[in-house]
């Protein structure tokens, strides 16, 4: 049976009813995907993902010292939150058994597009092929970029076309795509065709305008963090009908 793998460069590209049904991997890779692996791997008990700050006090303010504020505004902690989006803000001392209340200019808006998935993951260059593995077995696979301010970025598209060509590979049989798919596909088998062995991800992020955003707020350093490849195996789910992200029991972390 053909696999169906469809990327969409922008949350705007596609809409709820079309993702109806199917398995979707939410990227952004720089840098709410990239944080929200972090913080679950750090220990945080669950994810709420928010579109609005207002949304997020109100999440907030009746779970009192079990919960965390956490994200961004224009890259930068939002006025009252206690942490912002820098994957390495999310260590166990600060969100170990708590409840993260997140919300961030681009990521959760992607999220928001996804609510009649049947299944939702996120995805990162952090856990890669975890993340392939999780998805390979499912017969329509979509991928959605969060982009920037409505703007393509290169940093999703990357991830986008190498989860692309690794789906595409590990599948015995044919596969349909669409001409997003090819064309993020095409720019990650350029880049790993252009540098052999050594794939400069790190330089490549850089140049993008998620990297470039980085940059000039001095974030230089979550670009090389969001550049380390498979450095973790967990995989978050967001739960469509409950709203919020966790990891499956059987990837728990124990700290």
């Amino acid at each position: 049976m053909p696999k169906s793998i469809r990327v969409h460069l922008l949350p705007s590209l596609t809409t709820p009813a079309d993702l109806a049904g199917n398995c979707v991997v939410v990227i952004d890779v720089l840098r709410a995907t990239t944080t929200i692996v972090h913080a679950l791997a750090a220990g945080a008990k669950k994810i709420i993902p928010c579109l609005e700050i207002d949304e997020a006090f109100q999440y907030a303010k009746p779970l009192g010292e079990q919960t965390v504020l956490g994200g961004e505004r224009q890259g930068r902690v939002i006025d009252g939150f206690d942490l912002g989006n820098s994957p390495e803000e999310y260590r166990p001392a600060k969100v170990r058994g708590k409840t993260v209340i997140f919300t961030t200019t681009n990521g959760t808006q992607a999220m928001n597009v996804c609510r009649h998935a049947r299944r939702v993951v996120l995805g990162a260059f952090v856990n890669f092929s975890a993340v392939c593995e999780r998805v390979c077995g499912s017969d329509n696979v979509d991928v959605v970029c969060a982009g920037t301010y409505n703007k393509i970025t290169r940093e999703d598209v990357l991830l986008a076309g190498a989860i692309v060509d690794n789906l595409e590979r590990n599948h015995p049989g044919p596969c349909i795509f669409n001409d997003q798919s090819y064309i993020a596909a095409d720019s990650w088998r350029n880049l790993v065709a252009e540098s052999g062995n050594r794939i400069p991800l790190a330089e490549s992020l850089r140049d993008t305008q998620g990297g470039r955003n980085l940059l000039e707020i001095g974030m230089e350093h979550d670009i090389e963090v969001a550049a380390s490849i498979d450095k973790f195996t967990i995989v978050p789910e967001l739960d469509v009908k409950k709203w919020i992200i966790r990891l499956p029991i059987d990837e728990s972390v124990n700290l």
